[in-house]
């Protein structure tokens, strides 16, 4: 590719050094060319010609950077992205995009404005566990769906040290932190649902947010799709369980890319992204006899890299982005309501 995309990550944090940084260090329509380290100077021990800025001001100031990794704390995405865009910046921003529509259509509205491009970090939709999931659905071997439901659990009994995820400010707590990646799941195979209705939950000693929530979203003919997530449960649920009128399929959450990058498996490896031996789904189909048949539901390899290869796409040659706009305003209304 003879055009580069001049990146900058704001943050070089958990997810600056496993989820942005390989991915656009090895995708060659990129250059990593910046971060924000405010305290300790890591990432030229990873990446030896990165310039290191003392604060985000001085990222957004840098003239040669065309994009901006946003992956700061949840509440900070407005104000970032706002000024991210107003220095003439395409800005690629994580989940949640900010903490209401309101916000959003105003971004979208300044990115208009400016000619520059928004990007959303939805990166769970190349999970292989959900690429596997969606094969099936989209097969059309479940017949008409009835119900489904999409988890996505945990056991952190304590109070974590996050203050932007523990603290009753805005866009915190749980439904804020998982949420997006279930409710951007959902929404981009069913698309925007005729009714929701949510619950919440505190359930930890001394939580000042949600750390439960079960969203039920109603589609026409009688489709209802659950989104859950329970930072309690000990014996973990499956993640993804399906019925439909010729059978069911359940699946475990098994994308291993996540485990694999902090312990700093490099994208080229033969192993990344493909999911341990014995880790299945399980779809059971049923004939018209009554008869069943349970086959084995292998994933493909995980790789979050697409996401990137679309981010440069629809820079250099203006095809569409996957995550739209009108996904991540109908994410943010039952985040918000």
């Amino acid at each position: 590719m003879e055009r580069k995309i001049i990146t900058g990550i704001m943050a070089y944090g958990m997810s600056g050094k496993v989820f942005h940084a390989p991915f656009v260090n090895g995708h060659p329509g990129f250059k990593l060319h910046a971060v924000t380290e405010r305290n300790k100077k890591q990432a030229a021990n990873d990446y030896p010609s990165i310039i290191s800025y003392n604060t985000i001001d001085d990222l957004i100031a840098d003239e040669a950077i065309e994009l901006i990794i946003i992956n700061t704390p949840n509440y900070t995405h407005f104000d970032y992205a706002t000024k991210s865009l107003s220095a003439g910046k395409h800005i690629l921003v994580e989940k949640p995009f900010t903490a209401t529509s309101a916000e959003a259509k105003e971004l979208f509205d300044l990115a208009d404005r400016v000619g520059k491009k928004i990007f959303f970090y939805q990166n769970r939709r190349w999970d292989s566990d959900y690429t596997a999931v969606r094969e099936v659905i989209e097969s059309g071997k479940l017949g008409k769906l009835n119900e489904v439901h999409f988890r996505y659990d945990r056991y952190r009994l304590a109070i974590g040290p996050k203050t932007f995820k523990e603290e009753p400010i805005a866009a915190s707590g749980l439904m804020y932190d998982l949420g997006p990646h279930l409710l951007d799941q959902a929404i981009s195979i069913f698309g925007k649902p005729e009714t929701f209705h949510k619950i919440l939950g505190k359930n930890r000693k001394d939580t000042k947010v949600d750390d439960y929530f079960s969203i039920h979203l109603g589609y026409p003919n009688s489709v209802n799709v659950f989104v859950h997530s329970n930072l309690l449960l000990v014996d973990a649920l499956p993640a993804f369980v399906l019925h439909g009128e010729k059978g069911s399929l359940h699946k475990e959450r098994t994308d291993i890319q996540e485990e694999q990058l902090l312990k700093g498996m490099k994208l080229s490896d033969s192993a990344y992204g493909i999911e341990p031996a014995g880790k299945e789904g399980k779809l059971t189909l049923i004939d018209e006899q009554g008869n069943k048949t349970v086959y084995a539901v292998p994933s493909l390899r995980g790789s979050y890299l697409p996401l990137f290869e679309a981010v440069y796409q629809s820079i250099v040659n203006d095809v569409p982005y996957p995550v739209t706009q009108d996904q991540v305003i109908t994410q943010l209304e039952i985040l918000e309501a």
